[in-house]
């Protein structure tokens, strides 16, 4: 979602802010900007807080920086998602603080205080209050505003005191950078339920929200953790916990990351959704790669060196239930697992949307292992999921993710890492096939540990996972295929999605994606629930994708799918080629090349990937930054 990039340096570092945000803006932003000290520069000794907003690209906002001649050499910026406060310039980020007593007029001068800010402040409108009864006056509609004020407020000399004393009465998530008039080469910032990471350079220190921000300008990364406040000067950096209590640097080590900028260019492809459609099958070969067999140590993650399968092994023996706890397209892949997972490995499992889980009273197992599942392993309602299943005493954690420095990463016990690869459209696709390839193997080792696994099931499933790059392949191939019901969707504003078994989760990925960039209204159901209910919506204007695999439902399906015929809907289906459903009037079929068993979902759910594609294409939206929707969704 919102990005931040902050520098200490003795350079302009303005062109590294904006390349920061530029870096950043595949998380969705409605608004951008830029302040910076420009004092910080020599050569400009009498220079104060200047910004720089736009809610258009940042494209817009660095043209507009150039021509204001914005410069300095200590500074913060950001991308904003909209929580509190419409998509306006007055909304956007770096906030100011005038002081007590500033008129509304004021907003554009150069500040006292410049902020930005991820997450959202529980607590703002009590605090609004009292900064409003101390003379501030609010020129945004936003919490972030209220950080700022209550900064200033309590400045006595030292920034790094006074957002100590700040953060301390804030209640709910955040990451923030701030600079001060006063100290010209000074940047403090702080997290809570946000990320941050501090980036090492020579002789300059660089804040961020994503490592990724800093491709390019510095491989020295430091992740900060919850509660952490981070001082940085030109040429040295503090990092200490909420209380002020400095933390040594082998509590928070300097690492190597490799956030390589080559990742984000689009290359020949039209939109970067229709770039990691593509890259499927290199994502799942990636993701495979060295597999010989299943071992515990594939879910050791990478924080258990030497432990040689020690700690997967002993959790696998100690459970008797799995408990999935995702949101969005993470989630749908928690759902088809569920099949496996019980089919399978013969493990009761519950799959539950995150964000509800965390606010109902349920009923806690201490012998249960509880999976996460996110893209980017810093999921606001995942992360709060899991700390909330912790504390009613489940320990036994794991999670599937596809970023191995990330928080969900380090909080688990054990974790499987994807290798999908950066993931710059909104709208998830490779990442989802990554999961559901790392569920999988989930399940057989699961199966392993449990005696329902012999030597020779598992051989068959290997050699079946190994051929999936070139079975996707296959299915990539079908795109023209597709491109032609895309042209029938895109003048439609609804659709209905059908799938029974380990199929339905895919209807519901399918849907989501349909809706998620095309804006048509979506609806997966399983095919046996359409005579109780949703059947009433079938007219021949109404498109209802179908998903036939050939497998045991597959007549119950059939007898699904006259249902519509009969009340004059028109089907579209896709099939596996020994399934004998053959295009009619009113029955078109896409057959798949072929029939791929339990791992079927990884396959299927590709055409409607690429019909959600076309369909998006064809209606002339923005793919990649769909309306009102964010890539990384770090606030609850």
């Amino acid at each position: 979602m919102c990005g931040i990039v902050g520098a200490v340096s003795t350079r302009n570092i303005v062109p590294i802010l904006v390349q920061g945000l530029q870096r950043l803006e595949y998380r969705g932003y409605d608004s951008c900007g830029v302040a910076v000290h420009e004092a910080s520069l020599g050569e400009m000794p009498a220079g104060g807080l200047h910004r720089a907003r736009s809610t258009a690209r940042v494209a817009e906002l660095l043209a507009q920086v150039n021509h204001e001649h914005l410069q300095g050499a200590t500074g913060i910026a950001h991308t904003r998602w909209a929580t509190h406060g419409a998509p306006a310039v007055h909304n956007a980020h770096p906030h100011f603080s005038h002081g007590p007593g500033a008129a509304p007029a004021q907003a554009e001068r150069p500040g006292r205080v410049a902020l930005v800010h991820n997450g959202i402040i529980e607590n703002h409108e009590e605090l609004r209050a009292e900064l409003q009864a101390r003379g501030y006056v609010f020129s945004s509609q936003t919490d972030t505003e209220v950080i700022a004020h209550l900064v200033d407020s309590l400045y006595d000399g030292d920034l790094f005191q006074a957002v100590r004393a700040a953060t301390a009465r804030l209640h709910g998530a955040f990451a923030i950078a701030v600079i001060h008039k006063d100290e010209p080469h000074r940047v403090v910032g702080a997290r809570a339920g946000s990320p941050l990471v501090l980036g090492v350079g020579e002789g300059e220190h660089f804040l961020a929200s994503d490592a990724m921000a800093l491709a390019g300008v510095t491989d020295q990364i430091v992740y900060l953790e919850e509660g952490d406040l981070v001082d940085l000067q030109l040429g040295r950096y503090w990092i200490t916990t909420a209380d002020g209590q400095p933390l040594d640097a082998g509590s928070r080590p300097v690492r190597t990351v490799h956030a390589h900028s080559g990742a984000v260019e689009l290359g020949p492809y039209r939109h970067y959704m229709q770039k990691e459609i593509f890259e499927q099958p290199r994502a799942i070969a990636d993701t495979l790669h060295g597999l010989q067999g299943i071992v515990p140590e594939l879910f050791d993650g990478v924080g258990q060196p030497g432990q040689q399968g020690a700690a997967a092994w002993r959790v696998f023996k100690e459970i008797d239930s799995v408990l999935i706890l995702a949101c969005g397209t993470s989630y749908y892949s928690g759902c088809t697992a569920k099949y496996w997972l019980e089919g399978i490995a013969g493990i009761p499992t519950q799959v539950e949307v995150a964000s509800e889980y965390r606010y109902r009273t349920s009923v806690p197992n201490p012998r249960t292992l509880v999976v996460t599942i996110s893209q980017s392993g810093e999921t606001a309602d995942t992360l709060a999921a899991l700390r909330h299943a912790q504390s009613l005493g489940m320990r036994h954690t794991l999670t599937i993710c596809n970023v191995a420095t990330s928080a969900m990463v380090r909080e688990c016990e054990l974790a499987y890492v994807t290798r999908a690869g950066v993931e710059i459209g909104v709208a998830s696709t490779k990442a989802f096939t990554a999961q559901l390839a790392g569920l999988f193997l989930l399940t057989l080792a699961l199966a392993q540990s449990r005696g329902r696994l012999t030597e020779e099931a598992e051989g068959n499933y290997l050699k079946a996972m190994r051929h999936l790059p070139a079975a996707l392949q296959a299915v990539l191939a079908l795109e023209p295929q597709i491109i032609s019901w895309s042209e029938d969707f895109a003048k439609k504003e609804n659709a209905l999605f059908l799938g029974r078994g380990l199929h339905y989760p895919i209807a519901l990925e399918g849907a989501l994606k349909l809706k998620e960039i095309s804006y048509i209204h979506a609806e997966a159901y399983p095919a046996g629930e359409l005579k109780h209910g949703p059947l009433a919506l079938v007219t021949s204007s109404m498109p209802v994708v179908t998903v036939a695999p050939n497998d045991a439902l597959l007549e119950k399906l059939k007898s699904n799918m006259e249902e519509v015929r009969a009340r004059g809907g028109v089907l579209y289906v896709l099939a596996d080629a020994d399934t004998h459903i053959d295009s009619s009037e009113g029955l078109h079929v896409i057959r798949m090349p072929e029939h791929y068993g339990a791992l079927s979902p990884l396959l299927h759910v590709v055409p409607l990937q690429l019909l959600a594609y076309h369909t998006a294409c064809a209606r002339g939206t923005d793919v990649d930054k769909p309306r009102n929707l964010a890539k990384s969704v770090t606030v609850e």
